[in-house]
């Protein structure tokens, strides 16, 4: 089966991935996951993009998401602290990485964002330039919520250049931290947001945000409708970025908060999960 276009439908949250125009294959994996517990469905996404530079990355990709996504799902089965569940999962994601390499010289490499969701907020972890946003009713109330690590990025934070020009930079998407060769560059952050009320948390890989970085410019692509069908804005949000150019991979993960919130499709009974990587090319 092909992976160049998958979609994952969970009813409480989807995503979409794709490999875009240019590339030939897609490096970019995720995997999603509902798990019920007393309290309401906990949310689980993972998203990774494979660092095209490194051996192997659109296998280093699907090991990474498949690997975090199952640390995660056993946290919030057991109701464990998610944003300490959220580091470990990068530590499995880094040793599931490094399993693959029949050399040293032979670890491929991923970009790694995560998202947790329950009633009460959403807990996220990065590693790289994949993103994280808040996407409100109102595009002027979105926001994002990740900071990337990448050349781009310190150049901005330096007052070198302002963020136009840094990602238009040949160093734009050098990122600076990752998932995979050498595990000390994997040190992760963990934040943790409460929503200031309904609305829908975006996952993204670069292919999807190249185009449009800024958050109300996201909102604007998706809201309303991602709080109801955020399989139907999933796909809207991609075909944007290949209709823009599709130079990289894309990927787009929604989730409506709060779970289960009046008007998203509820899910009930045992846990649904799914998993996706696209083929050549992020």
């Amino acid at each position: 089966m092909s992976h160049d276009h998958q979609e994952l439908d969970l009813s409480l949250m989807a995503g979409v991935t794709d490999r875009g125009l240019r590339h030939k294959q897609n490096e970019d994996a995720m995997e999603l996951a509902v798990v019920p517990t007393p309290g309401g469905p906990v949310l689980v996404a993972v998203v990774c993009d494979g660092v095209s530079t490194s051996a192997h990355p659109q296998d280093a990709s699907l090991a990474a998401a498949q690997a975090a996504a199952r640390v995660l799902r056993s946290a919030a089965e057991a109701g464990t602290d998610l944003s300490e569940a959220s580091a470990d999962a990068v530590k499995s994601a880094v040793e599931a990485v490094s399993g693959l390499a029949e050399s040293p010289g032979e670890v491929g490499s991923a970009t790694f964002i995560s998202a947790t969701a329950t009633a009460d907020g959403v807990t996220l972890c990065w590693v790289g330039d994949s993103r994280a946003y808040w996407l409100a009713a109102e595009p002027a109330d979105a926001q994002r919520l990740t900071r990337d690590d990448s050349l781009a990025q310190e150049m901005v934070s330096l007052g070198l250049l302002p963020e136009e020009e840094a990602l238009e930079s040949p160093q734009a998407h050098v990122v600076t931290r990752w998932v995979g060769a050498d595990p000390a560059e994997a040190k992760p952050h963990v934040t943790r947001f409460e929503p200031p009320g309904t609305g829908v948390v975006l996952l993204c890989s670069d292919g999807l945000w190249n185009y449009q970085p800024e958050a109300a410019g996201l909102a604007g692509l998706a809201m309303p409708a991602a709080q109801t069908d955020p399989l139907g804005s999933a796909r809207a949000l991609v075909k944007f970025a290949v209709d823009a150019g599709g130079r990289d991979n894309i990927t787009a993960v929604l989730i409506p908060f709060p779970p289960g919130a009046p008007g998203a499709q509820a899910e009930s009974g045992a846990q649904a999960e799914s998993g996706a990587q696209a083929d050549p090319g992020a």
